[in-house]
């Protein structure tokens, strides 16, 4: 194929689970990747590097919007106490209606604890994972944390503007608000477990990456993965 076709990024929707998934596709090598956003993140605000810039002679790249999010949008967003659960069937259910037999994840955020899930659950399908600013259980800590970003006025223009100009203000702080209900709710019970019980099942390789920095995720999160997925790096 000429280069131009190996560089361009497709843009499609797809019905997976009675809702309409918007994803972008780029590459054609025969190692398929699902790139997995994190809170109220989409394909193009979370990975336009990657999508621009993994190789793609090696890879064959798919970013998806999880419903409610980016362009998958209607429905809009809600938070029932399974969403990563849901997130992750929808992503499996993605990449399958896309024709591919196996594939890794890389996820960062929500869509790294999405991935931890579809990991464990669908050991066939998943080739290799990655994931960076997750976390397994939600802390007393952690709610306090996720309080102080309910209010999106108080987030840094930077932030904030790219997810303002794709979900117009209202939308965007509501659903930030509903997030943080939702995320918080995890944390009523005793061992605010999100998904620690799956760890172990996850089997494929595993990489897990953390920010030193990251003021959402406190780093105690990534060494419990590490600790808990067998052979991770």
């Amino acid at each position: 194929p000429s280069p131009i076709c190996s560089t361009s990024v497709t843009s499609a929707k797809i019905q997976v689970n009675g809702v309409h998934l918007h994803y972008q596709q780029t590459g054609e090598g025969s190692h398929a990747v699902l790139l997995l956003p994190g809170m109220l993140g989409s394909g193009q605000t979370d990975f336009g590097p990657q999508l621009k810039s993994m190789n793609k002679q090696l890879f064959t790249i798919v970013a998806w919007d999880p419903r409610g999010y980016g362009q998958s949008i209607p429905p809009s967003r809600d938070f029932p106490p399974d969403f990563f659960e849901r997130d992750a069937k929808d992503a499996v259910d993605l990449m399958q209606a896309l024709k591919f037999k196996k594939f890794s994840l890389l996820g960062w955020s929500d869509g790294g604890i999405t991935a931890l899930i579809a990991a464990a659950k669908y050991p066939t399908l998943i080739h290799k994972l990655v994931v960076w600013g997750a976390n397994a259980s939600v802390t007393q800590e952690d709610v306090r944390i996720y309080n102080g970003i309910r209010d999106v006025s108080k987030w840094s223009e930077k932030v904030k503007k790219p997810l303002e100009e794709m979900y117009g203000s209202d939308y965007f702080a509501k659903t930030c608000e509903a997030w943080v209900d939702g995320i918080c709710h995890f944390a009523e019970k005793s061992d605010g477990n999100i998904c620690q019980q799956l760890l172990p099942d996850i089997k494929c390789p595993t990489f897990i990456i953390h920010g030193e920095k990251d003021p959402l995720v406190p780093q105690a999160h990534a060494e419990y993965i590490h600790k808990h997925i067998k052979g991770s790096r």
